[in-house]
């Protein structure tokens, strides 16, 4: 089993690198797990929404390129829909049984990602109505991934 998470935007807070890090170690014994970033286009205040269009176009085709062909794409968006951990283990679980060996997810900058990358995903997942800031859903994602595994496996972890 393959996990990819492609984001964008470096990471740069030390706590956030050491949580993901820490993820990423315990989920290896479960998958091969990847981070990609790619970078992100500066977004100065008040852009138009035709700017702001056009800025996630070019994230978006920076994403596109990461994901390999036969992946499985869960696009992080606002607007997806929010699945207890659970739920999540058992969505994960479905695509593996259904011989689906690779699941990509997807994170977008501070604007979010591109709409035509969010048709082309799979799945919509939304962690909350609330805000977050992109670079804590990475730590987010990774032990909800965990989480799921865990569940998935049937062992125990703290509720």
């Amino acid at each position: 089993m393959k996990i990819t998470v492609i984001s964008v935007g470096k990471l740069k807070e030390k706590y956030l690198k050491d949580g993901i890090a820490e993820y990423c170690k315990r989920l290896s014994r479960f998958c091969d797990i990847e981070m990609i970033e790619v970078p992100d286009e500066q977004a100065p205040e008040n852009l138009s929404a035709l700017e702001e269009e056009q800025l996630k176009k070019r994230e978006g085709d920076r994403i596109r390129k990461k994901i390999k062909d036969g992946s499985v794409v869960i696009a992080l968006d606002v607007k997806g829909k929010q699945l207890s951990s659970e739920e999540l283990a058992a969505k994960l679980n479905s695509f593996f049984i259904s011989g689906k060996s690779a699941i990509t997810f997807i994170i977008g900058g501070s604007l979010g990602l591109d709409e035509e990358l969010l048709r082309q995903s799979d799945f919509r997942l939304s962690f909350s109505k609330m805000t977050f800031p992109h670079q804590l859903a990475r730590l987010m994602l990774v032990e909800q991934i965990y989480r799921a595994f865990k569940i998935n496996h049937g062992e125990t972890y703290h509720k």
